[in-house]
């Protein structure tokens, strides 16, 4: 669903950075401008990111790279001061597990990152990088140079290998990862029988595949588990890890690229409000209600065993139900963030606050940027310098702490973190959803206190819609074999080859859809520039009630945003699925990455054909909920409006088709003036609101039951060793399936009783 996907061009990534000549420093490397030469050089700064460094060519750097004698290559004098400081007191030992959440650990990774970022030139960025691979911890490592190749100018079309492959701890259940350590040790030498229970094959080559048994339910702990197929999918995950790339909490408007820097924190709620609305459709596919709304003051009556290890051996821990949140060790804490919570209503109520002696109004709708950066950002103070980081001014992190990692009162260095520290993982623990719920009230205060839009705000005039066709809306599931090579350590042999010899695959059941298409016509009295907005929604709640408009506006999820050119007379409009605005397919796998790269001669071409989106899109295969077998009744949503332009935007910007730049779209939504979400993100007037210009249609999402081998296996086992029915002799005349017979036989024994 490209919803919340369907956010924000991508373009604003690359900012205001460093130039992009190259220019030979005191270092005697110096590396071609060719795109593809600096795609393999990133390529291998990641591989195998938990062994020593095995290419030669960033040894080399590295080891005769020295930053304290090259300071002018940096744009920033007191970003390298602050970095040789923390070289001298120490940086997150390598080894140790990283963390956002951790007020040293966070300010330590955002120096990283500016050191990549203000080095002047791409071969001073890049010898920056090879001497901190060697080095500063992989998890920082990785987190910083993700960052700044995303928003670097010299950067642009480099493809990042998937976090899910980079570290497959954060994605791959720890019983998987077990079995893989097991087959490297004993050197691929397998077991039949247990091979055959566990799903484990060997293929040519040394590939071994490993089932991710979805129906291995011995950690569930309640009906929130049912969902896990979607909290748990590498594509949703990686989603949001890229967005927070892509848009940091901790980035200072300055860094962040200008154009779009003034849609930053609306973006940053809108895609929250996405990602909720999504996970709400896939309750109603399961049958579950509301999402709950986290409460300080009762406990979390649900809780969730992660089943992920990482890979110093401690694993991720587990909440089990009706955890308490308010303790004696965080008491003062939670009420300190209640108090945030409440002077942040207050001032959207009252329609102003004050901070470090400035006003800042919370009345117009563009006011919404100041909102969004209380919530999830923080307002800087006057006397702060730009790259200066105070992390418990982010409400979020302190909520955060107050459910998961205490970073306030534990330690504040070495820590085990929860799946709710780690944005890879985040999206897997349904407190996550009940979290943001909680903060998204903020957010749906301040759009009721805004008048609904007019008639005129919504009307196209001379612009109809008519015969809209959607074709069948059906899911199921497949298999999807993810590589998980990097979780497995490198002997001594294949280190000095930097390659391992066994490939190592988990296969995953995940949630995919028919290819589907939405054509509808548009009459037109004139030509006009327009965006066309796809929603789709729920008619119905879990009780087969139907939802009043003004409930159910925030449960639309944006499917297709894009521009479009109308002419006079009818205009045809078909969008295909796999086509719509800012969706990826599965991305390919790393080693067929870097094989494709030695026979391309057109870098360009390949990105355009096989890399579009590769970061920023939302997984297609789940722009649509589960739904159920017999049908799920849903709404589809088409609204076409007039181009509302932003100020100083050229319109080829929306010719997303041409290969003469690398662009990353996010939302051609964020160039037209109208809020993310519009029209549903205000109080609907439905006096003023139906127009020609928009249509409500009738949609059924279907689900084909199918039958996995993964359940089969598992199913034999249980029903041959725990199955009472089979472990227990019967008599012919002591069961009975037909209804009557067993009601005359009741009857009978009833009237033995009575004569007795």
């Amino acid at each position: 669903m490209k919803v919340v996907l369907c956010l924000v061009l991508g373009l604003a990534l690359a900012g205001a950075v460093p130039g992009t000549d190259v220019i030979d420093n005191k270092a005697e490397f110096k590396l071609s401008t060719d795109i593809k030469e600096r795609q393999f050089f990133i390529l291998k700064l990641l591989n195998h990111i938990l062994e020593p460094v095995t290419y030669k060519e960033i040894i080399d750097i590295g080891q005769h790279y020295s930053i304290e004698d090259n300071v002018d290559f940096y744009m920033k004098r007191d970003v390298v001061k602050q970095f040789l400081n923390n070289m001298k007191m120490g940086f997150l030992p390598r080894g140790e597990v990283f963390t956002l959440h951790v007020d040293r650990q966070l300010k330590e990774v955002v120096n990283m990152f500016h050191m990549l970022y203000y080095a002047k030139h791409f071969d001073t960025f890049i010898k920056t990088a090879c001497w901190m691979r060697m080095y500063l911890n992989e998890g920082m490592f990785v987190y910083a140079l993700t960052v700044a190749v995303r928003h670097r100018d010299d950067c642009k079309g480099i493809v990042l290998p998937p976090p899910y492959e980079i570290y497959p701890y954060y994605f791959v259940r720890a019983d998987v990862i077990q079995k893989a350590y097991l087959l490297k040790m004993k050197k691929g030498i397998l077991d039949g029988s247990l091979s055959h229970f566990y799903g484990i094959k060997k293929t040519d080559k040394d590939v071994y595949i490993i089932d991710e048994n979805v129906f291995d339910k011995r950690v569930n702990m309640n009906d929130e588990d049912r969902l896990r197929y979607f909290t748990e999918d590498i594509g949703l995950n990686t989603y949001y890890y890229y967005f927070h790339v892509d848009y940091p909490f901790w980035m200072k408007d300055d860094t962040f690229n200008t154009k779009f820097v003034n849609r930053r924190w609306e973006m940053t709620m809108y895609v929250y409000q996405q990602i909720l609305a999504r996970y709400y459709l896939e309750r109603l596919s399961n049958g579950l209600g509301d999402i709950p709304i986290l409460s300080w003051n009762r406990p979390i009556r649900k809780g969730y065993w992660p089943w992920l290890m990482m890979h110093n051996g401690a694993h991720f821990p587990t909440r089990f139900d009706d955890h308490i949140i308010v303790q004696n060790n965080n008491i003062g804490f939670t009420n300190l963030v209640e108090n945030y919570e409440q002077i942040i209503n207050e001032a959207i109520i009252k329609g102003f606050i004050e901070i470090n002696g400035i006003r800042y109004d919370l009345k117009k709708a563009d006011d919404v940027e100041k909102l969004g950066k209380l919530i999830y950002g923080a307002v800087d103070r006057i006397d702060v310098k730009t790259d200066h980081i105070e992390a418990y001014r982010y409400m979020l992190i302190m909520m955060k702490s107050i459910i998961g990692l205490n970073t306030w009162f534990t330690d504040k260095y070495f820590v085990v973190p929860t799946v709710l520290d780690i944005y890879q993982t985040a999206l897997r623990d349904p407190v996550f959803y009940q979290l943001q719920k909680r903060l998204s009230y903020s957010f749906l205060l301040f759009k009721m206190r805004l008048p609904s839009y007019t008639h005129e705000d919504v009307y196209f005039p001379g612009v109809k819609i008519e015969n809209v066709v959607v074709n069948k809306l059906l899911t199921y599931f497949d298999d999807y074999l993810m590589d998980m090579t990097n979780a497995v350590i490198l002997n001594e042999d294949e280190l000095r080859k930097s390659k391992s010899d066994m490939t190592f695959l988990v296969r995953k059941r995940r949630l995919n859809h028919q290819q589907f298409k939405v054509s509808f016509d548009v009459v037109s009295d004139k030509t006009a520039d327009c965006i066309v907005r796809i929603f789709l929604g729920p008619k119905e709640d879990h009780l087969g009630r139907l939802i009043d408009i003004n409930q159910n506006r925030y449960n639309f999820v944006e499917l297709d945003t894009f521009y479009y050119k109308l002419n006079t007379g009818k205009n045809t409009i078909v969008r295909d699925s796999k086509d719509m605005h800012n969706v990826v397919g599965d991305r390919m796998r790393t080693k067929d990455l870097w094989n494709k790269l030695n026979g391309v001669t057109d870098f360009r071409d390949m990105y355009f054909k096989d890399l579009k989106n590769y970061h920023t899109g939302f997984p297609t295969r789940l722009i649509l909920p589960k739904g159920r077998v017999g049908g799920m009744d849903m709404l589809l949503y088409i609204i076409v409006t007039p181009l509302r332009l932003v100020d100083n935007v050229d319109m080829n910007i929306f010719e997303t088709y041409r290969k003469d730049n690398f662009v990353d779209f996010r939302s051609t939504v964020l160039l037209d003036r109208m809020p993310l979400g519009f029209p549903f993100d205000r109080v609907i007037d439905v006096s003023k609101f139906f127009t020609p210009n928009m249509k409500f249609v009738d949609v059924k999402i279907y689900h084909k039951a199918q039958v996995c081998d993964m359940k089969m296996r598992w199913d034999s086992y249980i029903l041959k060793s725990y199955d009472m029915t089979i472990k227990t002799p019967m008599m012919v005349d002591d069961y009975f399936v037909d209804d009557d017979m067993t009601m005359n036989k009741n009857v009978k024994m009833h009237m033995d009783n009575v004569d007795m």
